[in-house]
Order: structure tokens, then C-alpha cells, then sequence
């Protein structure tokens, strides 16, 4: 899976099942956390999500404001997991 389709997939997720709300126009580089559209209660639900989606374990120290606050911050983090 390319970083295109993971981008697409993470916000598919984001504003579907953090927003509830599913036709949100979310930017790669909108703040989530930092924006107030998620807490930092959520990640655990990201760290979940990409584990199941991605095959790739994020470790609670990656699943950060610094790491997740965007799509774009949330698929670098994705990439370097899984090297």
C-alpha cells in the first residue's frame, strides 16, 4: 500500500470514527489534536486502527500530538514503523 491510499484510508477512519462526521473536508495537514477536532484520548483508537489496517505496531511512544496531529504527521510515522 502507497502513502496515497494510506492518506486516504487514515481520513476515511479520522472522520468517520473520531468525527462522526463522514463528509468533513479534511486537509493532509489540518491539526487534529492541536485543532480540537480529537483529544488525545483518540489515539489509542489510531494506534488500533492502523495495526489492523496497515499491519504495523505503533508503539504508545509514537502516538503522540508531535507524531498524530495530522494525516500527513500520522502517515511519516506510519512509514518509518514500518522499516
Amino acid at each position: 500500500m502507497d502513502a496515497l491510499e494510506m492518506r486516504d484510508r487514515l481520513r476515511d477512519f479520522v472522520r468517520g470514527e473520531l468525527l462522526r462526521k463522514p463528509d468533513y473536508a479534511l486537509a493532509d495537514d489540518d491539526p487534529l489534536i492541536t485543532g480540537g477536532l480529537i483529544d488525545s484520548f483518540c489515539l489509542a483508537q489510531v494506534g488500533v486502527f492502523v495495526e489492523n489496517a496497515f499491519g504495523v505496531y505503533l508503539p504508545d511512544t509514537d502516538l503522540t500530538v508531535a507524531n498524530m496531529d495530522t494525516i500527513e504527521r500520522m502517515v511519516t510515522c506510519i512509514l518509518k514503523a514500518r522499516r
